[in-house]
């Protein structure tokens, strides 16, 4: 009976994670969180109001353009089929080059669709939120004895392989996905991209990468996922095929 009682127990507590209000209660319960709070709800709650957003209601999707060094807050109503562009934020330090991450300490911010799989009100960068890198492709196409991990969107302005946005800004963005992961979204996408891939972009990386067929091959698929959410608002099926190339439903 006392092991029952146990189980049924820890059951309940993994359980509780879920319910609407239960992590956010959780999350505020960290300092920087309450502080994060205190600064930002008001000011966050009006963006969301402007863009006639409810912030206690809505879904997240993050996008980010290592070129351009720009983090892009996307957000929608759970019953809504469509986003709306609610905030850009720049990132405001970089590593690395254009290309993907394939192995750990290559000082690359990753490329690809991917999810935030962590939340840290303890980061030593202020407040982070943490990516899933490797993905299903990374681990097929990546160095597998050495992949790596640990890549965050933080606070402060430093980074190898992350993307870091202040302290002052990721205490918006972290309200942000509290609100949303509070609201039942347990994955908010998070879409990395070389640059903005318009035509004219992918002609000219194609150009200055005219000798790396498969770097090229690897963004053209990215290109895919880029242009049905530039046309719809609307995030696409994606699936990682066994050779680690992603394919859209």
């Amino acid at each position: 009976m006392i092991r029952y009682n146990l189980l049924l127990s820890l059951l309940l507590t993994g359980l509780s994670a879920f319910l609407p209000g239960t992590f956010k209660t959780a999350q505020l319960k960290y300092a920087r969180v309450k502080s994060a709070y205190q600064d930002k709800e008001e000011s966050v709650k009006a963006l969301f109001t402007t863009r006639k957003l409810d912030l206690s209601q809505s879904h997240l999707f993050i996008r980010a353009f290592k070129q351009e060094g720009l983090l892009e807050v996307w957000a929608k109503h759970p019953q809504q089929t469509t986003y709306q562009l609610v905030i850009t934020y720049p990132v405001c330090a970089s590593s690395g080059v254009l290309g993907p991450k394939r192995y750990g300490g290559d000082g690359q911010v990753p490329e690809g669709f991917y999810y935030i799989d962590r939340f840290n009100p303890q980061s030593n960068f202020h407040l982070s939120l943490g990516i899933n890198y490797p993905n299903e492709s990374d681990r097929i196409l990546g160095e597998k004895a050495n992949l790596g991990g640990d890549i965050f969107i933080h606070g402060s302005c430093v980074t190898i392989g992350c993307l870091p946005l202040t302290d002052d800004k990721i205490k918006e963005l972290y309200i942000m996905t509290v609100e949303a992961r509070s609201n039942g979204q347990s994955r908010i996408p998070v879409h990395i991209f070389p640059a903005k891939l318009t035509e004219a972009n992918l002609n000219r990386l194609k150009q200055e990468y005219s000798t790396e067929p498969t770097l090229l091959n690897f963004w053209q698929q990215l290109k895919t996922g880029y242009a049905q959410f530039e046309a719809s608002k609307q995030i696409p099926t994606i699936i990682v095929d066994a050779k680690g190339i992603y394919q859209y439903k």
